[in-house]
């Protein structure tokens, strides 16, 4: 006798006899006959009660998520089910018995629920039970196996870091935990364990990784959770190319045994270039459409809104769609205008060009020659559309990149069987904070500058660029990273370029600045974010599909209600007082 999973079981085994547990998923009473759709993690398989059956009485009284046993023979069914694994058979079932009961559930588990996500959340653990959720938690458990196996084949040692650690407040904000023992004093939970991964090199553990819990208090979108995991990995003596090679090797594996995909060569591009091509650091490079750069043409113009963005050091620049012509109404064009006014533009200029006529907001305004040399330059054709954005750099590139993602959706140019992997490098080392007033770490404060930029970390920080490297996958930052810091001078030299001072420093780097006087090697490292790579491979844009227990967009859980108030004992042990909200005071 045989006890597998349902979807174990075939044509061959016609004639076995076998045991089977799970729940029940749907109940059919047809011509006396009842035919039970069991349901376990692996799959559906039907059982078959006839009337004359001795547990026929029990059969009749099952409902919906009963958890059942049942003993039976395997013979092959007269009408089959393609559409399922075991299809081609059902169980003639001699025994049953009844584990667990079940109450009338709040919506059908199944992957086609019309259940608002916001009661699925609520009864998670019925939400567990469809097949696509199950599906991705084994695909999530079959990477992180998968590059468990690859890196320690590569002698990479996993090593757990801490997870109640010191806070410094030097990114996104800290998950604060308060000590009972040490009252008016907080550990924070780890945005990521870059600092202990650092001082595992120190250390000598020379490579080191970690299936790693990292925790944001950030505000929430659709890939994105409050606490996330990360695959992180850190090599000493290494550079660039050393932690590309292992990063690409671990995709390669991952995507051949999980997809049956073998991955072609990783591009490289600049962040520079990103944003010139496709007006983001992050682009999807599965189809065209790339932004190009056209301000030269307007030099001499007579159009004066083109003429003072020139004047003003911005730049002009356009994608074209090609055979959109007739497609895109003014109306649509209007609703186009709206969208790039989210990326601050001012504006969205567009030409048509049409039975070789041109026409569109700009069309009277521009001379034949600026027409000839656009469509010369763009290599503008019949039906073509040219939609212009006149701006600063920055936002000409986001509010135009964000209109070429828009529109490789809305005309289907994105190739949807395709993976892109790009590395993106050479980050700018800074960025400046107009809430802060001043220049922030643009990666993290532990990444070291280009060393031929390292002279311009105090006198010329916004063209200062850092060895810092993303891996983007068809428009997802999918890891970051970069080569460490690993001498005392250049850190505290970083420090004091992002306005932090000495004494500063010390109090929240000090043992971590210590440990640089003992012999720090040069290492560098990456952290993959899990989460985005089993969306990718799932094919999903919500990171709850692949979270056991997610939170929502507000960083709450509706099945356990956290976060929840506390005990007043509770408080008073750890030396808190909660303020009164504004509510409560009302």
């Amino acid at each position: 006798m045989k006890k597998y999973e349902n979807t174990n079981f075939n044509i061959n085994n016609v004639g076995e006899v076998v045991e089977l547990k799970g729940w029940v998923q749907k109940k059919r009473n047809l011509g006396g006959l009842i035919f039970i759709d069991l349901r376990d993690r692996s799959g559906i398989i039907q059982l078959v009660i006839r009337p004359e059956s001795d547990i026929y009485e029990m059969a009749s009284s099952l409902k919906s998520e009963y958890v059942i046993w049942a003993k039976g023979k395997i013979v092959e069914r007269e009408s089959k089910n393609e559409k399922i694994a075991t299809g081609a058979i059902e169980v003639e079932v001699s025994e049953l018995e009844i584990i667990n009961t079940a109450k009338e559930i709040p919506f059908e588990i199944s992957d086609d629920t019309t259940a608002l996500e916001d009661t699925r959340l609520k009864y998670r653990y019925l939400d567990l039970r469809r097949p696509s959720l199950q599906h991705n938690l084994m695909v999530r458990s079959k990477v992180t196996l998968i590059a468990r196996n690859y890196l320690s084949k590569l002698g990479f040692v996993e090593v757990e870091t801490p997870i109640l650690c010191k806070s410094t407040p030097e990114g996104a904000r800290d998950y604060l935990v308060p000590s009972r023992i040490s009252k008016g004093h907080f550990y924070a939970l780890p945005q990521s364990p870059q600092i202990y991964k650092q001082l595992l090199m120190i250390g000598g553990m020379e490579k080191y990784f970690q299936i790693a819990r990292c925790f944001r208090d950030e505000d929430l979108r659709a890939d994105r959770q409050p606490e996330f995991t990360q695959i992180d990995i850190e090599m000493s003596f290494a550079e660039e190319e050393d932690i590309w090679q292992v990063t690409e090797g671990l995709m390669r594996e991952i995507f051949k045994e999980i997809k049956g995909v073998e991955l072609e060569k990783f591009t490289r591009l600049t962040y520079n270039e990103c944003i010139d091509r496709f007006g983001s650091d992050k682009p999807d490079t599965r189809f065209e459409m790339e932004l190009q750069d056209i301000t030269e043409i307007f030099h001499h113009t007579e159009f004066q809104i083109f003429k003072d963005v020139i004047d003003k050091k911005g730049v002009i620049r356009a994608i074209v769609a090609k055979n959109t012509a007739s497609k895109y109404s003014r109306k649509d064009i209007d609703k186009l205008t709206e969208f790039v006014k989210i990326y601050q533009a001012k504006a969205l200029a567009f030409l048509k060009y049409k039975d070789q006529e041109w026409s569109g907001s700009i069309a009277k305004v521009l001379s034949d020659e600026e027409k000839e040399h656009l469509k010369t330059r763009l290599g503008i054709e019949e039906e073509d559309t040219i939609f212009i954005i006149a701006d600063t750099r920055n936002i000409a590139s986001t509010a135009l990149g964000a209109l070429r993602l828009k529109l490789g959706h809305e005309l289907g140019l994105v190739d949807h069987d395709k993976y892109n992997f790009l590395w993106v490098t050479d980050f700018p080392m800074f960025e400046y904070s107009e809430e802060e007033e001043r220049y922030v770490a643009a990666h993290h404060p532990f990444t070291s500058p280009n060393k031929e930029d390292i002279d311009k970390l105090l006198t010329d920080k916004e063209n200062c660029y850092s060895r810092a490297y993303d891996l983007v996958l068809n428009g997802y930052e999918l890891l970051s990273g970069s080569v460490r810091i690993h001498e005392e001078e250049l850190q505290e030299k970083v420090f004091e370029a992002i306005g932090m001072t000495h004494e500063e420093a010390k109090r929240k780097f000090g043992f971590f600045l210590d440990a640089f006087q003992y012999g720090a090697p040069p290492h560098c490292g990456v952290g993959i974010g899990l989460e985005r790579l089993i969306m990718i491979l799932v094919d999903t844009d919500n990171i709850r599909d692949v979270v056991a227990f997610p939170k929502t967009a507000s960083a709450t859980c509706l099945m356990s209600e956290a976060p929840n108030q506390v005990d007043k004992k509770q408080l008073d042990e750890l030396g808190i007082e909660v303020k009164k909200s504004v509510k409560e005071d009302l």
